[in-house]
């Protein structure tokens, strides 16, 4: 099903910006933003899917109806990309003297519409779909756990085949044949993968929803803040925890003496004459389970810069491929969204090296199943990401040389420059990707509570929820701070790219990587692997903690 539904998103993902500047006469900065607020709204709303996914229905079930949800937005697309009555009418928005009017009225209404229902259901499947996946092994069994790590490793794999497809075929699609032709591929690819995930219904280990674990975390801070002047007890065992049929059943989690100020929560009060709520005396693993969400928020907000650098490679490379030599051969020319290709299909080759030959060298020397730590696969991904911008604008540098040369800041032909000199800035961060995103997937979910592990995996994704939203801050940002100091259009202003200053916003970008790879690695240091006590039946010994892992 991933496959499927990734195709349709990544072949948007990488070619809604020439929808919007070439057919919606949305301006480039304008058609930049519409594109990452769209891709921003997409990750977020894996929040709103997993909360359910967790509280309310089963995570196939979810997937089912988001991704029912997702189709409904693609069929709209459709629909109006068909009728031309639903755009606005062709104009040259390359010519300088045209005034193009982008859509707007009930037109604009109808795109925001389809656009924002793909975003809710994307954003569903992908928050849900990975859980369903790692549900189906027993993190008990020393197997099966192995097992959902190359799981992982696989899922990505599955992501990056439907991604090669949508950027290759449909991309070709939608630029050849029609926008029209293009989105109802999407709607089909959407709809194949619901009925593929249907087919194993049947065979499924579906979790029970156990209620807003939300709820449960709110609930330690509110008993915490009620209990703020009472005093910490000296040992751990003075605080409250069951031991019942339903605890038995998981991992519970054992105290640390990180936030000690949560413990409060767990503080018995003797003098109370009737039981306390809930609110008011919370489970030692209740309270760890929040900690273990405090914990892992300086990593999630460490791994946004990432996505507002993969933005770029969906927008500005996109628009310096359109100023490029796109011949493949005498007649044939690739269109410069599908440059995506070019890691993803490297990626289909190191993806099975990596889990296959890779993890199991590293598990010989580190004795880790995953063979190097979640936190420092993350760690590898965030220092390719600088380096991808840094390419970037090197490249960018040498295109404009190059239409200075041949006397071409104003024309509209393309330069005599391959476009292929892109896919150096795309290769590295493709390779990125395979680090960040999967060990993101496998940080979140194998350190989440077994109540939490779709709100988990949504926090990697919502990661890229951020990181697309900054994408429009600095942009806006930088566009107003350059004009301000040159005295005419900022960096990104206007629909001229050998004008413009693409070149130092990717420097920037570089940079601002960089600084944040070592505040990542401050706090990667900094986190503790959750301690979990491992219930056994017919086991009357002392309880036994250990470690999932070490930073």
């Amino acid at each position: 099903m991933e496959g499927f539904e990734n195709m349709a998103f990544i072949a948007n993902a990488v070619n809604l910006f020439t929808y919007f500047h070439g057919v919606m006469y949305y301006d480039l900065a304008d058609s930049s933003t519409t594109l990452t607020n769209l891709m921003g709204a997409s990750f977020l709303l894996a929040l709103f899917g997993a909360f359910l996914s967790d509280a309310y229905i089963n995570r196939f079930n979810t997937n089912i109806i988001f991704a029912s949800i997702e189709v409904v937005g693609y069929l709209l697309l459709t629909m109006q990309a068909h009728f031309p009555s639903l755009r606005p009418s062709e104009c040259d928005i390359l010519n300088p003297v045209m005034n193009c009017k982008h859509v707007g009225g009930g037109n604009a209404a109808l795109l925001y519409m389809g656009l924002y229902l793909i975003a809710l259901g994307t954003g569903g499947v992908k928050a849900a779909l990975p859980s369903l996946g790692a549900n189906q092994f027993d993190e008990k069994d020393p197997r099966e756990s192995r097992l959902m790590s190359s799981f992982f490793n696989w899922f990505f794999f599955s992501l990056s085949v439907g991604a090669s497809l949508g950027v290759t075929f449909i991309v070709w699609i939608q630029n050849n044949k029609g926008w029209d032709w293009g989105f109802g591929l999407c709607t089909m690819a959407v709809a194949l993968g619901i009925f593929s995930l249907l087919f194993g219904m049947s065979t499924y280990r579906n979790q029970v929803p156990r209620g807003s674990p939300l709820t449960r975390i709110m609930q330690v801070f509110v008993a915490a803040i009620r209990k703020r002047n009472l005093p910490l007890p000296e040992e751990a065992t003075e605080l409250y925890e069951v031991n019942d049929k339903e605890t038995a059943l998981d991992k519970e989690l054992s105290h640390t003496q990180q936030f000690r100020f949560l413990d409060r929560a767990a503080i018995v009060q003797e003098s109370s004459e009737k039981p306390e709520s809930p609110w008011q005396l919370c489970t030692v693993t209740q309270v760890e389970e929040a900690k273990i969400l405090v914990r892992m928020l300086p990593i999630f907000a460490s791994t946004i810069l990432v996505a507002t650098c993969l933005a770029q490679l969906q927008t500005f490379s996109v628009q310096q491929g359109m100023t490029m030599d796109t011949h493949i051969g005498s007649s044939f020319h690739i269109p410069p969204a599908s440059l995506a290709a070019i890691p993803l299909i490297i990626l289909l080759v190191l993806t099975p090296l990596y889990d296959l030959v890779f993890v199991p060298f590293a598990r010989r020397i580190t004795g880790k199943e995953t063979g190097i730590t979640h936190l420092q696969r993350i760690g590898v991904g965030l220092l390719l990401s600088a380096l991808s911008m840094a390419i970037a604008a090197m490249v960018e540098v040498k295109r404009k040389d190059v239409a200075r040369e041949h006397n071409m800041l104003d024309s509209r032909e393309p330069v005599p420059l391959s476009v292929f000199w892109l896919g150096f800035q795309y290769l590295v961060f493709g390779v990125a990707d395979l680090f960040t995103v999967v060990g993101l997937m496998q940080f979140f979910y194998s350190q989440a509570p077994p109540g939490m592990k779709s709100l988990a995996t949504a926090f990697s994704w919502c990661s890229l929820a951020f990181g697309y939203f900054l994408s429009t801050v600095v942009v806006n940002v930088v566009n107003k701070a350059t004009s301000k100091i040159t005295g005419s259009g900022g960096w990104l202003h206007g629909n001229n790219l050998n004008r413009n200053n693409l070149n130092l916003f990717y420097w920037m970008l570089a940079i601002l990587s960089i600084l944040n790879f070592f505040n990542y690695l401050y706090w990667s240091r900094w986190y503790k692997y959750k301690p979990i006590t491992q219930h056994h039946q017919n086991i009357k010994s002392p309880l036994k903690s250990w470690y999932v892992g070490s930073p």
